[in-house]
């Protein structure tokens, strides 16, 4: 009697557990994807060890839009994007997959739409031959092998009036990606740059990233509801190492 009261207890935990993880599939291929921050090129909008929300839902979908993790779903081909309401717009923040790099999804800042020609010339940018309004605003100091490096913290104007924070590490037209161009956004693909623009591999490298595919877009990152300097498994650390002040702020 003991074992069959077990074995009910078992199944009815492994159905809720079943309709859990449903939940979370659904949620997060059709509305909102909770996405980590890896790596330091989207800094200081973004830092390692945020957690944000990707709005799946905004852009419409696509077989990228059914991924989570490096998993896709197998499903059939979708050539174009379905029940989308709105397109990228520069400025946005958001999250693809890079067919370049063994399908890892990227986060990068929408600079260039389709027809936009985009060019940098000692470090600034140009959207369609007009120079982007870049003003120094401070500095932003970032943790680089145990030791914190200073860079320059600029604010950049996008011609629709969207307005972003970048750094820089070295002097405008002194890094390797301050001088390249002129690159044509082709029709239904995108231009995508990082704030971190020393330390960004982006649109810029062709061979390593290149325009982005609307299709291979996953959706607009939305806002920050955790950061943590550790790493997710060192539980002790968290009390000393979360950053509150970037709890569930909106990214821009």
């Amino acid at each position: 009697m003991q074992k069959e009261q077990l074995k009910k207890v078992a199944k009815q935990n492994l159905k809720e557990w079943a309709v859990v993880l449903g939940m979370f599939v659904v949620v997060s291929c059709f509305l909102i994807q909770p996405f980590k921050i890896p790596s330091g090129s989207m800094v200081p909008t973004l830092l390692v060890g945020d957690f944000l929300f990707v709005n799946k839902y905004c852009y419409g979908y696509s077989n990228d839009s059914f991924r989570i993790g490096t998993f896709t779903f197998p499903l059939p081909k979708i050539t174009s994007r379905l029940m989308g309401t709105e397109l990228p717009k520069a400025g946005e923040v958001v999250v693809f997959r890079n067919e370049k790099d063994h399908n890892l999804n990227y986060i990068k800042r929408v600079i260039g739409v389709p027809g936009d020609k985009i060019e940098l010339k000692q470090g600034i940018v140009y959207v369609n031959d007009k120079a982007l309004e870049t003003k120094e605003v401070g500095e932003f100091s970032i943790m680089e092998n145990n030791e914190y490096v200073v860079h320059k913290k600029y604010t950049e104007k996008l011609p629709n009036g969207y307005e972003h924070i970048i750094i820089k590490r070295v002097d405008f037209g002194k890094a390797s990606l301050d001088n390249v161009g002129p690159f044509v956004v082709p029709e239904g693909h995108y231009f995508m740059m990082g704030d971190n623009r020393d330390n960004s591999q982006d649109s810029r490298v062709m061979e390593k990233v290149g325009f982005v595919p609307l299709n291979n877009i996953m959706g607009r990152a939305m806002f920050i509801f955790f950061s943590s300097k550790c790493s997710w498994y060192e539980v002790l650390k968290w009390p000393f190492s979360m950053r509150f002040e970037r709890f569930f702020t909106n990214i821009r």
